[in-house]
This record gives C-alpha cells, sequence and structure tokens, in this order.
C-alpha cells in the first residue's frame, strides 16, 4: 500500500507560503541557520571570488543539458529582417549593496538561481555580446533591478549607454520587482538593511534615454510607450506590472491603457506598419501552475486586440524559464525568454521578418570567453561552464529541502504528515534539481524521461509533497515534449 500523504487544503495552504515568486520562479525564503543547514550543505555565493566553491556530488543526469561554447561567429541576418535581442529578468544589484558576507551569500544559496553574486559581470558580458549580434535594438523585458533598488538601476543604466554608444538603441521596461518595492535592500555582513526604492516617475528619469524620453507616444496612465524602429516597425512596450502604492507579482492593464493601446494599434494600421509587443508578464499561461501570478490578469482583452490585428508575436519574460506557446493552436505565439542571471544565462535572438515570419533562438553568454578577453582571474568565471551547472543544481536542491517539514513541524502536523527520513528528502531533492534545472533551459525534455526512471521521482508521486513543488514537478514533467530555445515561424 502506498504511504500517500494526505494533501489537505490548508496544507497546500502551508506550503504554498513557503513558496514565494521572484519573478514566477520558484522559490523558499527560509533562511538556513548555522547548525540546521540541509545534509551535504554548500555554501555556493561565498562569493569567494577568489576560491571555487564546494559543489555537491554528481547527480546522475545533467542539471541542464550544455553545449561546447559558441565561436565568436554571428548569425548572418537574413535580408529584410529586423534583429531584436532580448534579455529579461537580469534582478541587478549594486555592488554598493553587498558584500560577501553571510547575508547575501543566504540570499544566493537558498534563492531561485539567480547568480546575484556574478550579475556584474553577466550584464557586462551580455551587453558586448548584443553589440556583436548586428542587433538593430537590444529590448530589457523587466525585473532588470533585484528588488528596486535606486542604486541598482542607475548602475545598470550606466552599463547600457555602451550598447547605445555602438548605435543600436536599447528599450526598457519594468518588471514587477522594480518599482515601489518594500524589498530594496542592502546586505553587510550578517545584516540586510533598507535601500532606497525607485518609483515610478524615478523609473522613467533613470531610464529616459533608453525609450522613455524618445517615444514616439507615452501612456499617461502607465509606463506604457510605443517605439518606432523604423518605418516598419513599431515596438509596442507594454507595462503590465501593479505598484501602486507597493508592488504586487502579478500582471494586469489598466482600462485607460487598454484604450491607449487600442489607439497605438489603429495608428500602426493606417500607417502600414507592423507591431511587435512586449511585456514583462505573460499573455498566454506559459505556466500552468502560477497562473495567477504570471499570466496578466483578464489577458483575453489583449489577446483579443492583437489577433484581431493579425499581430504574430508577442514577447515577454518573468518566468524565468525558457518557453514558447501559440494561442489556441492557431493564433498569436508567445515567446518567453529566460532570466539572463540564472544558468545557463541566456538571452534570445529574434529575426522578425518584413513579412511577418519569423526566427528565434536563443544564445548562451560566453563567460569564459569573456573572462580570458578581461583577464579576469576568478576560477569561477574562466570556468564558467563548469561552474554554473552544479551551481544552480544546488541552488534547487537548496530550494526543495528548504521547503520539506523538519521533524518538528512535521510532529505539529500529526497523522496527515508521513515524516521523510533525511535520505529520501536529499534523493527527492535532488531528482527535482535536476528537472528543474533542465526546465528552466527549456531543454527538460532532454532529461525527463531518465528522471522519471529515478526512485526519488517515483517518491515524488507517492508522497506528493511538498504540494506545491509536486504540483510544478509534474506539470514539468507533462511539459517537456520540445526544446523551447528554437522556434521557426514561417
Amino acid at each position: 500500500m502506498k504511504r500517500r500523504i494526505k494533501i489537505k487544503g490548508w496544507i497546500a495552504a502551508v506550503a504554498a507560503a513557503a513558496v514565494l515568486a521572484a519573478g514566477c520562479g520558484v522559490r523558499t525564503d527560509t533562511p538556513v541557520e548555522s547548525g540546521a543547514t540541509a545534509p551535504e550543505e554548500t555554501t555556493i555565493a561565498q562569493t569567494s571570488r577568489a576560491e571555487k566553491p564546494t559543489h555537491p556530488e554528481p547527480s546522475t543526469i545533467e542539471p541542464f543539458p550544455t553545449e561546447p561554447p559558441e565561436t565568436e561567429t554571428v548569425a548572418e541576418k537574413p535580408a529584410h529582417a529586423t534583429r531584436v535581442v532580448l534579455m529579461t529578468d537580469i534582478h541587478y544589484l549594486a555592488g554598493s549593496l553587498r558584500d560577501e558576507g553571510e547575508a547575501f551569500t543566504t540570499m544566493v544559496n537558498h534563492g531561485d538561481g539567480k547568480l546575484v553574486n556574478y550579475v556584474e559581470e553577466i550584464v557586462d558580458a551580455a551587453l558586448e555580446e548584443a553589440i556583436s549580434q548586428n542587433a538593430d535594438v537590444l529590448i530589457l523585458s523587466g525585473d532588470l533591478s533585484l528588488n528596486g533598488e535606486e542604486d541598482s538601476h542607475k548602475e545598470l543604466a550606466k552599463k547600457l549607454d555602451k550598447v547605445e554608444l555602438a548605435g543600436i538603441p536599447v528599450l526598457v521596461i519594468p518588471g514587477n520587482h522594480d518599482i515601489n518595492n518594500p524589498k530594496a535592500a542592502g546586505y553587510q555582513g550578517k545584516d540586510i538593511y533598507p535601500a532606497n526604492n525607485t518609483d515610478p516617475a524615478e523609473f522613467a528619469e533613470i531610464y529616459g534615454e533608453y525609450g522613455y524620453d524618445e517615444a514616439n507616444s507615452r501612456d499617461s496612465n502607465s509606463l506604457s510607450y510605443t517605439y518606432y524602429l523604423d518605418q516598419n516597425t513599431c515596438l509596442l512596450m507594454l507595462d503590465t506590472c501593479q505598484y501602486e502604492p507597493r508592488n504586487q507579482v502579478g500582471g494586469m492593464i489598466k482600462t485607460e491603457t487598454y484604450e491607449w493601446i487600442e489607439q497605438q494599434l489603429d495608428e500602426a494600421e493606417k500607417a502600414g506598419m507592423r507591431v511587435l509587443p512586449v511585456a514583462h508578464h505573460n499573455l498566454l499561461d506559459e505556466s500552468k501552475v502560477y497562473v495567477d501570478d504570471c499570466t496578466i490578469e483578464h489577458s483575453d482583452r489583449l489577446i483579443d486586440l492583437l489577433e484581431e490585428r493579425n499581430i504574430p508575436l508577442f514577447l515577454s519574460g518573468h518566468l524565468h524559464v525558457q518557453h514558447f506557446m501559440q494561442h489556441d493552436d492557431i493564433g498569436i505565439y508567445e515567446v518567453v525568454t529566460s532570466s539572463l542571471a540564472t544558468p545557463p544565462c541566456q538571452y534570445g535572438v529574434l529575426d522578425y521578418m518584413s513579412d511577418e515570419s519569423f526566427s528565434y533562438r536563443t544564445r548562451q553568454v560566453d563567460m569564459e570567453r569573456w573572462a580570458k578577453r578581461h583577464h579576469v582571474t576568478d576560477e569561477n568565471l574562466l570556468s564558467f561552464d563548469t561552474y554554473s551547472p552544479p551551481t544552480l543544481n544546488k541552488i534547487f536542491y537548496n530550494q526543495a529541502y528548504d521547503a520539506m517539514k523538519d521533524s518538528k513541524e512535521e510532529e505539529k502536523a500529526g497523522d496527515l504528515f508521513v515524516k521523510l527520513t533525511p535520505s529520501e528528502k536529499q534523493q527527492m531533492s535532488q531528482v527535482y534539481a535536476d528537472i528543474n534545472a533542465a526546465c528552466y533551459a527549456g531543454k527538460a525534455v532532454d532529461v525527463v524521461e531518465e528522471a522519471k526512471e529515478r526512485p526519488a521521482y517515483k517518491m515524488w508521486q507517492e508522497y506528493c509533497y511538498p504540494a506545491v513543488l509536486f504540483e510544478y514537478l509534474e506539470y514539468i514533467v507533462e511539459d517537456a515534449v520540445k526544446d523551447y530555445n528554437v522556434l521557426e515561424v514561417d
């Protein structure tokens, strides 16, 4: 007889309370105190930039499939194509707001996979590659900062100037982390201290040169705007965030903004321009588990507006997972680009043709080549392709282990729970980490069949606990039917 845990509504609620959306990725926010760490715990972000971190024991499958580092060659841009480089969910944290102390290290090691300890280097390398991609525009689709810190926005904005100096316009929109975020903070030693956050007006001012001051039209009720890239292309940059009086995870569009959107679509249609809409939140239900936090509220209205005008493509982020889908198998496509700060640290390259066909593919930031070129001595960067996969895997391991109740909490729950042994927790956490890391890279299809045969996966099916993570894991397995890194639509 199976020892299946009884999932009660309140139990699911307890599990959900332990899972916070950062973007829309699954994470726990439970600090691990000295003496209470998970077995085989490692301090990945010791931010020991001078020494390599200790990695976990190798798992039976790769955390996510990796390809040999790409060469410097840039794919030739097709004739009559507009090339868009897409970066999202950067979660930049200013260097002045962090040291390499305990509070910062714990945040990284028990977060949702973002390598905040190397975010500055990742951004520098990614921007250099954007310049080399023969792009017509670089778009950053929200969650530019870790938690809306004013200093983080200002520091990132300065870095974007090098791209515009290379003749490539940069356009940004906010994400749910970026504005009026009470979690704006700095890290010093064991302490987390409040930092200045950013209001809507300050966001538009900081990034004035990256869309807002150059917009053809700005919505008076949000931070949405249009940007005419050329005489044939209108970029519809949509602010889908809720930040009054403080930020919320989920997205929506105000009624007044819908009126503005209709006006912009009408004007573009009259001018014979194709429209490429971009938002932070998702247009379609890209995540079946986190619909409320990830899909734009009442998005059917926006879908109808776009499909009425035969707009073929919508670009977004927020999910942190590389993904795409088509509405009702015949309608508009949506491509979700994964978080730049999360391994495999990739961005999207879109060639959008004059006939509105398109080709999308991801490109992994070549940190090793960047580190060598800049004479960096940090071994983690020089061996980034070796460092980052097990690092992400261990963060996801910690995420699952942190979510499992400790023995005292299980005793309080009574007979509803079967106690998991430390060994079971470790095995279940590892298979969760392996599958989730592959999912973030858009390559879960490459690992799920093998993972499903492992005893640890069968434990997840038997115990169904923690409920939220089990539901998320089952969705990944169900959705793992293709590689989500390449999409060609004629």
